[in-house]
């Protein structure tokens, strides 16, 4: 396998690194780390001279440089084990743009990020850089919270990134051994209590009856099929559906099962097709305190 871990220096690049030698890979993987440095900050000039900004000078370039290159080397050591290739490199660019564009150019398998991590509330935000990643990076990005992965959630609705997060999980051989739940949430819009007419409300109740035991119906069987398909490719696997805001849900069951990683596809359907990088699974990226891992239909690359 071919990773790539984006490195700053950042508390949530710590994180990222430290479950980057957690994962069991293969021993012809090759992991890369790199640091991309943007524009330098531009001094101010003294009062004298107008308060207009300078040129970055040198010295300060060659100062910030030779910080991520000693950060990155320290990285790449901590990171090496027999029958693993592991680099590094210190690029120059807009840092987002920089790591979408290595990954493609390394053919990374996979991109590791961290999150923010300033604090109980702020730890489950991303910051700009990793949220551009997510959103562009044209195969799985993983975005660290914890320091390794013991159990894995699937949160599965049966659309095409869906499933092409399925054949990851089941091929790809850093999950093996490690047990699986599959997760699909039946979301069904109620109906509101206002504006209906007494004589159809009745009739509004019996249809959205219908509509959610036909989606439960459903959910449970994309899980179960979903779980089968993972147990016939060597892995444990067991199914699990329930109701409700799917990213709530989600959240709410990995937390509950204790998992330390959720893995989902970037888009979904529910009703027509939206992205979900904008709703479900960018809630799940935002809101969990597991790791988390997106996957793109290939057709959306």
């Amino acid at each position: 396998m071919r990773a790539l871990l984006a490195y700053d220096g950042s508390s949530g690049a710590a994180q990222a690194a430290t479950l980057t030698g957690a994962i069991a890979w293969p021993s012809d993987s090759t992991l890369r780390v790199v640091s991309a440095i943007g524009p330098m900050p531009m001094l101010s000039a003294s009062p004298w001279a107008g308060g207009m900004p300078t040129a970055t000078t040198p010295d300060l370039e060659t100062q910030v440089t030779a910080y991520f290159e000693a950060e990155t080397a320290e990285v790449v050591k901590r990171l090496q084990s027999p029958g693993r290739s592991v680099e590094g490199a210190v690029l120059r660019g807009r840092p987002a743009s920089v790591l979408v564009d290595e990954a493609h150019a390394f053919g990374a398998d996979v991109v590791i990020v961290g999150s923010r991590g300033q604090g109980p509330i702020a730890e489950l935000l991303l910051g700009s850089v990793s949220s551009e990643v997510v959103d562009h990076a044209g195969c799985p990005v993983l975005v660290a919270r914890q320091p390794g992965i013991r159990r894995i959630l699937f949160a599965s609705d049966g659309s095409p990134s869906a499933l092409a997060a399925e054949a990851v999980l089941a091929d790809w051989p850093v999950f093996d051994g490690l047990p699986i739940r599959v997760v699909s949430v039946a979301d069904v819009v109620q109906p509101w209590h206002t504006g209906i007419a007494p004589t159809m409300y009745r009739q509004v109740l019996d249809a959205y009856a219908k509509d959610l035991e036909e989606s439960q119906a459903e959910h449970g069987r994309v899980a179960d099929e979903s779980a089968r398909r993972l147990r016939e490719a060597g892995r444990e696997a067991e199914s699990h559906f329930c109701t409700g805001d799917p990213a709530v849900e989600i959240i709410a069951v990995a937390g509950d099962w204790d998992a330390d990683l959720i893995v989902l596809g970037s888009r979904g359907r529910t009703g027509l097709t939206r992205v979900l990088l904008g709703s479900v699974a960018r809630n799940v990226v935002h809101g969990s305190r597991a790791s988390v891992l997106v996957v793109r239909d290939p057709d959306e690359v």
